[in-house]
């Protein structure tokens, strides 16, 4: 059995400290948190379940405050959390089971990040993150802001979810902040930066900015395959925001140079064309996101409903259109059998029973 240490960095966190380190307080070897600021009652609640609490001073880097944690690790590897993560009953039970088993030949493992939620607490946004790291090899998180450890060694991927739940907003302003003092200090983005300095600027509503950095961004051809791709998305909804549509579909054309046809995009693309009433074209973009499988270990941002539930919804209202009423609920059911309780297959499945009542 390996040995844990769990590394936090936190700063006002009284609301979800408690619910984290008490999920995981069973499991880890050790416990530390590294405060970077908290003026409310977060260190007290902390206190209950370690006595390992150090300060930081707060410098606008977020890597620092990491490495800073890290580096009072002492067990076999390292798991970080946020404070506002939590591991539910089935991937804590499949914790105990990789502490139990894991290889020590293990350098790192990717665990699911799961960030985003339906009205019915089912993971819509997914990514693979680095979680449990093996200490001896002394990794390093990177990047003042959307820290990240590059992966490296012996990797494996694991099902293990942690979910992200959040009870209060953070700060919005706080990563444009960095960025901006970064720039100011004549600090040069790298790709990856650049990457999320335009996303902070399209987030803020600075379009036209926004629009100049992401382009900047693809047309330099060194980014992450998966943030090019996310990039164009992003830029395509920025055109949107604008109203210009004809760059906002070039924009989603443009992921082509990267990949395949994602699911998203080609959800997008049929968006594109159904708002145009050209449902013949929105059907076969809609029908092509269906056929795509999901391969979330490529590590980019992963959201489950454009690989099934989003087409099938569109595509009933597709058929409906041009009046393949039976064509239009087989796909509602499609999109049932996925989300039952959701409203739009309710909708439509109490819309085609009146439509049946009202032709007999």
């Amino acid at each position: 059995m390996i040995s844990i240490s769990l590394c936090m960095i936190v700063k006002n966190e009284e609301d979800v400290i408690g619910r984290c380190l008490a999920c995981v307080k069973d499991i880890v070897d050790e416990i530390i948190v590294v405060d970077t600021g908290s003026t409310d009652s977060t260190i007290e609640i902390v206190k209950k379940y370690t006595n390992q609490i150090y300060h930081f001073n707060w410098v606008d880097d977020f890597s620092k405050a990491r490495n800073y944690a890290f580096s009072k690790a002492s067990k076999d590897y390292i798991m970080w959390l946020d404070a506002d993560d939590i591991i539910l009953e089935n991937d804590l039970t499949n914790l105990k089971q990789l502490k139990n088993n894991l290889d020590t030949s293990i350098d790192m493992v990717m665990m699911k990040y799961n960030v985003a939620f339906d009205e019915h607490d089912n993971p819509t946004l997914s990514y693979y993150r680095e979680r449990l790291m093996s200490r001896k090899r002394n990794y390093q998180w990177v990047s003042p802001i959307h820290e990240v450890i590059p992966p490296s060694g012996n990797i494996i991927y694991s099902d293990i979810a942690i979910a992200h739940k959040k009870l209060h907003p953070s700060d919005k302003n706080r990563n444009l902040k960095i960025f901006n003092k970064m720039l100011m200090e004549g600090l040069e983005l790298d790709p990856r930066q650049q990457f999320y300095y335009s996303r902070e600027l399209y987030y803020h509503g600075q379009y036209e900015k926004a629009i100049d950095n992401f382009n900047q961004f693809l047309d330099s051809k060194q980014g992450w395959i998966e943030n090019c791709i996310s990039a164009c998305i992003d830029l395509s909804d920025c055109y949107k925001k604008i109203n210009d549509s004809n760059n906002a579909f070039l924009a989603l054309v443009k992921s082509f140079e990267f990949d395949k046809p994602r699911p998203e995009i080609c959800c997008k693309l049929g968006n594109h064309f159904l708002e145009n009433n050209n449902v013949e074209i929105a059907i076969f973009w809609y029908e092509l996101a269906i056929s795509n499988k999901p391969d979330i270990k490529n590590g980019g941002f992963h959201n489950e409903d454009y690989f099934g539930y989003i087409p099938y919804i569109q595509l009933c209202v597709c058929y409906d259109k041009i009046g393949n009423t039976k064509k239009a609920i087989f796909y509602n059911n499609k999109a049932g059998e996925l989300k039952p309780n959701d409203r739009a297959f309710l909708y439509n499945k109490n819309y085609f029973q009146s439509k049946a009542v009202a032709n007999q």
